[in-house]
């Protein structure tokens, strides 16, 4: 099943906004996924502007040449500053994922997203470059998809120029955050959070921060979501195929087996094993698979499944 991807109604259609030639303020620069994203403005020549929290280390930031202020999504009247003159915003902040203690779903995800959203409304800025999430809109059972769905509504009903990006699932090199497969590859399994012969999307982290980077200043994208992900989205079996021969060794598909029980039963407990649980059901339903057409025509070439799992390897050293 392959869902198309649509144009934003209220203040969307207005066409590319005029993007001037200040910095892009990166709201999530110190993660995996911002930080490079600011690699890749830097490696186009932009000038970068990062939102870093009071207490967090930004020194390779700015060694790289960025320009680091500080502020907080979760506090509305640090915001103003780091957008003034600004020629667009990318965000990949997320609490979800607890990186400091009070983040979460509530407070930065949606609430400190919404606070972006709105002082950047004020500030008039040319052009919002949103990291959302896949099929986010016909998934309300999860809460972290779901919460993507409402922030481009915002976008949307504040009139703000943006363009929401919808990457599938990521491929994340070994030691570069979540990574659960190196250590199977290495005896010959591939864990899959899903059905085995369920396709769903997949796509390399540093493909998504490309795009991000691409989507500050591309032209015709601004009112899209545009969906991310490879040349085709490929079943667990077919992964494992393609791990097989890049490998040179058989892999098979195992499923989560004791985490999954885990999972199940900190579910009772814990908001984000049940937001977990309901991530893997939504890939089960089969409606998480990527239309790249839109990709392909406004951020250049779709990657493949086969250089992306070879990028993947190289990184691991698991051949």
């Amino acid at each position: 099943m392959v869902v198309g991807t649509g144009a934003v109604g209220t203040g969307a259609s207005s066409g590319v906004g005029a993007v001037t030639q200040g910095p892009v303020l990166v709201v999530g620069a110190t993660g995996n996924l911002g930080g490079r994203v600011v690699d890749h403005l830097l490696a186009r020549g932009k000038k970068v502007r990062a939102l870093v929290r009071e207490g967090t280390d930004a020194s390779r930031l700015e060694q790289k040449g960025v320009e680091v202020v500080r502020g907080d999504l979760t506090d509305r009247s640090t915001l103003a500053a780091p957008l003034r003159g600004v020629s667009a915003v990318v965000t990949t902040a997320a609490g979800y994922t607890g990186r400091r203690r009070g983040d979460s779903l509530a407070t930065v995800d949606l609430q400190g997203n919404r606070n972006l959203v709105d002082a950047a409304s004020e500030a008039r800025v040319p052009r919002f470059v949103f990291t959302s999430i896949l099929q986010c809109d016909l998934a309300p059972s999860v809460p972290h998809f779901w919460t993507k769905k409402l922030i481009e509504d915002h976008l949307a009903s504040k009139g703000v120029p943006f363009v929401a990006l919808r990457p599938g699932a990521f491929i994340v090199p070994p030691g570069a955050g979540w990574d659960f497969w190196s250590k199977g590859l290495r005896h010959g399994q591939l864990r899959s959070f899903g059905p085995h012969d369920v396709r769903w999307t997949w796509i390399h982290i540093d493909e998504v921060a490309r795009a991000l980077s691409l989507a500050v200043d591309a032209e015709g994208v601004v009112g899209q979501k545009i969906d991310l992900g490879m040349d085709r989205s490929p079943s667990m079996d077919e992964m494992a195929a393609e791990f097989g021969r890049l490998l040179k060794r058989p892999i098979r598909v195992v499923g989560m087996g004791g985490f999954g029980v885990v999972m199940r039963l900190l579910s009772v407990f814990s908001p984000r094993m049940r937001d977990m649980n309901a991530m893997v059901a939504f890939f089960a339903s089969g409606k998480y698979v990527a239309d790249t057409r839109a990709q392909a025509a406004f951020l250049g070439p779709v990657p493949t499944l086969e250089d992306s799992l070879r990028r993947y390897v190289a990184t691991g050293q698991l051949s």
